[in-house]
């Protein structure tokens, strides 16, 4: 079996289970990380593979610009040009028109716009989409959707959700199946009812999986739940949902509980390289005094290699000293936190316990 996707255990709406791969299976809930440019930022693969995670993300919009398409076609495809054994998540870059585009015009062919690299003027259509993520070699595609800023009105957010299901039936259309996996997009802004009607019609054209896009924009939380909730309800049970850019620990444990399957988010990467992390679901700023002189651990009873090893006051100094270990390790800590996360979450799943893991996660949130 190249793809499928297997549900094991259920608690309430969440569920645990496995996706079938080409390259390996993938425990759910997953948490995948970034790697933009064919790299997790700061981090070797083995050691994103030690540290449990099982599929990565890279952006066709970047890798397309740089080094192309080509170069990693003739390297024999992303994993062997990135030395990455797992699976691999190819997003479009719907998103990355939207935030890092030039000149962006949105038409019924597709996005024109000036790239962010060099400002060479780009038309990406579902079709090219789809060839570059195809060659790329990805275990599985998104299809090309429009993302909206936040916030956009009914008018507009409708009329965007119209075109990405366009969209994404040229791309089920023109891709080639077989060895890569396509998922579709839900969009619809923040309007449950077309939140609802998108995850509807993605639905019905039948993709492999479904991915819930166009939001944790910079609307409040309790808005980003709501359109959730309304794409949930209209998309298969039998199918891997994936929420997109989400990574905050109280965020990824909200939608397990509503039975999303699969994240991604620079989240954990960047903020370390920001000189923050992850302890007890909070942000710690390393850059604070008050750690100069604090020789405990990042955080206390973290098993990870960067609190076995080094004190909150090394870690200050490394970072101070703009010195690339210290970004490294936090960046090991971020990611250990996700990951020990997401097994807590699928533990918690089987035992039927997923309530007591949100409390505690709502209760941080609470405090902050």
């Amino acid at each position: 079996m190249e793809f499928g996707f297997t549900i094991a255990d259920q608690d309430g709406e969440a569920r645990s289970g496995v996706f079938h791969t080409p390259h390996g299976e993938v425990k759910t809930p997953a948490f995948m990380p970034v790697g933009t440019n064919a790299s997790v930022k700061a981090m070797r693969p083995d050691e994103v593979k030690d540290l449990g995670f099982e599929m990565v993300l890279a952006n066709a919009y970047h890798l397309a610009l740089r080094p192309g398409v080509d170069v990693i076609e003739e390297a024999g495809g992303l994993h062997s040009f990135m030395h990455w054994d797992g699976a691999i998540l190819t997003d479009s870059g719907g998103y990355q028109v939207l935030s890092l585009g030039k000149d962006v015009r949105i038409t019924e062919e597709g996005a024109k716009f000036r790239a962010s690299l060099d400002g060479s003027e780009v038309l990406l259509e579902p079709e090219t989409s789809m060839d570059q993520q195809y060659r790329l070699g990805a275990d599985v595609a998104m299809v090309l959707d429009e993302c909206l800023p936040y916030p956009s009105d009914r008018e507009r957010t409708a009329a965007s959700m119209e075109l990405t299901a366009r969209w994404a039936k040229r791309c089920l259309d023109s891709h080639p199946g077989g060895r890569q996996a396509l998922f579709g997009i839900a969009q619809g802004g923040t309007i449950p009812e077309l939140r609802a009607e998108s995850a509807r019609m993605t639905a019905g054209l039948g993709f492999d999986g479904y991915g819930i896009g166009g939001l944790s924009v910079g609307e409040p939380s309790e808005v980003t739940l709501a359109a959730l909730d309304a794409s949930l309800s209209e998309l298969p049970a039998d199918k891997p949902r994936y929420l997109m850019g989400v990574g905050d620990p109280s965020g990824i444990v909200e939608a397990v509980s509503r039975g999303v399957d699969l994240f991604d988010s620079v989240l954990p990467t960047r903020i370390a390289r920001n000189a923050s992390a992850f302890v007890s679901g909070r942000r710690l700023n390393l850059r604070n005094a008050s750690f100069a002189h604090d020789r405990g651990p990042l955080a206390p009873g973290c098993d990870c290699y960067t609190c076995r090893n080094f004190s909150r006051s090394y870690l200050r100094h490394m970072v101070m000293a703009k010195e690339i270990l210290g970004l490294h390790l936090l960046t090991v800590h971020n990611l250990f936190e996700v990951s020990s996360l997401m097994r807590r979450a699928r533990k918690a799943i089987a035992g039927g316990t997923l309530s007591e893991l949100l409390d505690e996660v709502r209760a941080v949130e609470a405090a902050e």
